[in-house]
């Protein structure tokens, strides 16, 4: 009975033993880091964010694609903010916490003395910079040159004051025509952003239907609202069960 009894106890030792082993021998799960962010601050997301996932149509005739919703099933939305007018202190907090990877597409006019907040937020969340013109003018039946000067300077100043010269560009008020998107492309930029929904005094606003849908390109200003708006957001997209991932992904 005693020689019974110790082997099973052996046996229960080695089967705890065996439990042990392949749970060490499992690697923890990673966080995946936005990049230029300093430390992971976001849960894991759907895919390595900073990977291509989908490739910009080509630039045709010297005009960039005009892009206003990205073509996938998958669950995914996107994010993006204009202007710059308002430097909220809570967005970088806001942004990092959620994991949101926008782009933000600047006028020169506002970041002009306010370059740190905007570094911060390039640096620490994973967004991304966009064009959006010097001094938001309606481009729209305006000659070549005036657009191309907006464009060209916008991005030139920001390759300077930031380190970064953006490739994707948001004509102000989404108004555009073909030297919009002559100037764009002379100005390096590969893509034309436009949107399928917006944010406004903390409301998700819908261009079609009543909700959020797969591949739908979201706008909101740095404004006083900022965030309202942005918690509006991120609560919409988890309502209609959609993740933010970063647009450049899929304008590579």
């Amino acid at each position: 009975m005693r020689k019974q009894w110790l082997a099973a106890a052996m046996a229960g030792l080695l089967v705890l033993s065996a439990c042990s082993s392949t749970e060490a021998s499992q690697p923890p799960e990673q966080a995946n880091q936005a990049p230029g962010a300093s430390k992971p601050t976001t849960p894991p997301g759907p895919y390595p964010f900073g990977t291509v996932q989908m490739k910009a149509p080509p630039i045709q005739d010297g005009k960039v694609p005009v892009i206003r919703k990205i073509q996938t099933d998958k669950p995914y939305v996107f994010i993006t903010m204009d202007d710059g007018a308002v430097k909220d202190p809570s967005a970088l907090n806001l942004i990092q916490q959620s994991g949101g990877h926008p782009v933000l597409f600047l006028n020169q006019r506002y970041v002009k003395g306010h370059e740190a907040y905007f570094k911060s937020i390039l640096d620490s969340t994973g967004a991304v910079l966009g064009d959006h013109t010097v001094n938001h003018p309606n481009l729209k039946g305006k000659p070549l040159d005036f657009q191309k000067k907006e464009i060209c300077d916008d991005a030139d100043d920001f390759q300077k004051s930031l380190g970064v010269r953006p490739t994707l560009f948001r004509p102000p008020f989404g108004n555009y025509d073909q030297n919009t998107l002559k100037a764009a492309a002379m100005c390096g930029m590969r893509a034309s952003i436009l949107w399928t929904a917006s944010v406004n005094d903390g409301v998700v606003q819908f261009q079609v239907g009543d909700k959020l849908r797969p591949g739908d390109i979201v706008l909101m200003h740095f404004r006083k609202t900022f965030k309202e708006d942005y918690e509006a957001f991120v609560a919409r997209a988890k309502q209609d069960g959609l993740t933010p991932v970063p647009l450049a992904d899929f304008v590579a």
